[in-house]
């Protein structure tokens, strides 16, 4: 026979073993047993720091006032009588709501960890690498915790009375993705072979992780599995052509899960077209010059013109109908009425449209019903200040409301909060390339259920997934 025994690593002698995948040693069945013990000793260390650090927030929130900077506050108040109360009022209501702020931004983050702790207890699935990973968590949000008290106050005394301000101490930055980014479709140069895109452009993430594209150039569309090393081409993929199936440089789809459909912007065709299983037919076929997709919660299917400059809303079944216009639709202009080459769009649940305005570098929200849009990002014209955007191209919402765009001639994904006058880059930016932290010519945009974000980078004919940050 033969002889499959190993050592062990506790006490070196020839035995039956097993492995522990945290520390991949092996141990015999008596010293595994002693392993799992230390392990699960450890284990209970962790969550009982958990649980102090759980008081510290309950303490902290029943007493979130820095009370020596209040009477600071108090006391200056009286000094200057009248006159400031206004002011002070300002002043406790910023260190009021920045302390409870802070407190319940780390009690989240512990939620979120702890909830992690107890599926961990009730699966009893843990080693060395998720008990390294839950101190290393600890200690960030314990630091956080520490610096949501250090506030200061600074005085002036040259003024008529001795005026006084909130200081708050910035908050460490931590990027919400990493800035490196691996390739999850395509990466294997222009071409048509099924690892392979041309020019993608639209993009859909399903609940598994399969990434859907629009592949332009190739006038496909094309499914790649999760972690899958090529794609399959579920619509199109027979040359360029107006047949029923085939397409013609397609821009944007939507999938729905439901029906297992696809909804196709069959750009050059002038059409949207939709495909169930292999079966194909007409949605719109009035010369439409689509470009982007989007569908709300109710089902109604949103196209954007890019030729009449207009954004229309059919509602499912009625596409025989001229649709309604619910952005645009005034001619090409800049004004806040007007549209210039809109091409992605998103419609939130409250059924405002957002549209990437590519010829005026902004991006627009139309209200349902409103006669002309708002500015939400870009709109000082052309460039590569914060302020700016140069050919916006997706577009999407995230649950908090802020607004990600694919800023293409910039090569960089920004992110802008409606009312603020510029945005922030959260990928890309680095100029154009090739390299893991570079875009070039990003186009569509997704997130998947946990938040990793994904970018269409037509230039490298690849995409892109930015894995957030735990």
């Amino acid at each position: 026979m033969a002889n499959n025994q190993t050592l062990c690593f506790v006490c070196n002698e020839e035995k039956t073993t097993y492995p522990c995948e945290g520390c991949s040693k092996r141990f015999c069945l008596i010293h595994l047993t002693e392993h799992r013990k230390i392990l699960t000793n450890e284990f209970q260390c962790v969550t009982n720091q958990y649980n102090e650090f759980k008081q510290r927030i309950d303490e902290q929130k029943q007493n979130p006032h820095n009370h020596s900077l209040i009477n600071h506050i108090n006391q200056w108040e009286i000094e200057s009588v009248e006159k400031i109360q206004q002011k002070a009022q300002e002043y406790r209501t910023i260190l009021t709501k920045s302390s409870e702020t802070s407190i319940n931004d780390i009690e989240m983050k512990y939620k979120d960890l702890n909830e992690q702790i107890k599926q961990m207890q009730k699966e009893n699935d843990f080693n060395e690498i998720s008990l390294n990973y839950l101190k290393n968590q600890l200690m960030k949000i314990t630091e956080e915790l520490n610096n949501t008290t250090k506030i200061s106050i600074q005085e002036d005394t040259q003024s008529f009375i001795n005026d006084i301000s909130i200081i708050l101490s910035k908050k460490p930055k931590w990027d919400k993705w990493k800035q490196d980014a691996i390739t999850v479709a395509g990466g294997n140069g222009q071409g048509q072979k099924l690892n392979q895109l041309y020019y993608p452009v639209g993009i859909f993430i399903d609940k598994n992780k399969n990434i859907f594209t629009a592949d332009y150039w190739n006038h496909r569309i094309v499914e790649w599995k999760y972690n899958a090393n090529e794609g399959q081409i579920i619509a199109g993929g027979n040359e360029r052509g107006n047949d029923m199936e085939e397409l013609n440089c397609p821009t944007d789809l939507i999938i729905d899960q439901q029906n297992h459909s696809i909804i196709i912007a069959d750009q050059q065709n002038r059409r949207v077209v939709q495909w169930i299983n292999q079966y194909q037919r007409y949605l719109i076929e009035k010369n439409i010059d689509c470009n982007g997709l989007a569908m709300d919660k109710y089902g109604f299917l949103y196209v954007s013109d890019y030729v009449k400059n207009e954004v229309r809303r059919w509602k499912m079944e009625k596409y025989n109908n001229e649709g309604i216009v619910v952005a645009g639709g005034n001619e090409q202009g800049i004004q806040l009425n007007q549209l210039n080459h809109p091409g992605f769009i998103f419609v939130d649940d409250d059924q405002s449209v957002y549209v990437s305005d590519q010829d005026n570098h902004r991006v627009m929200k139309w209200r349902k019903g409103a006669k002309a849009g708002i500015i939400v990002a870009g709109g000082n014209g052309k460039g590569k200040n914060l302020n700016q955007l140069s050919s916006p191209r997706g577009v999407i919402i995230d649950n908090f409301g802020q607004i990600y765009v694919a800023d293409c001639w910039n090569h960089r994904v920004m992110r802008w909060c409606e009312g603020k006058e510029e945005g922030e880059v959260v990928v890309g930016g680095n100029g154009e390339g090739k390299q893991s932290n570079q875009l070039n010519s990003p186009h569509g945009l997704s997130f998947d259920d946990e938040g990793n974000l994904y970018v269409v980078n037509s230039g490298n004919h690849r995409i892109k997934k930015f894995e957030i940050n735990l």
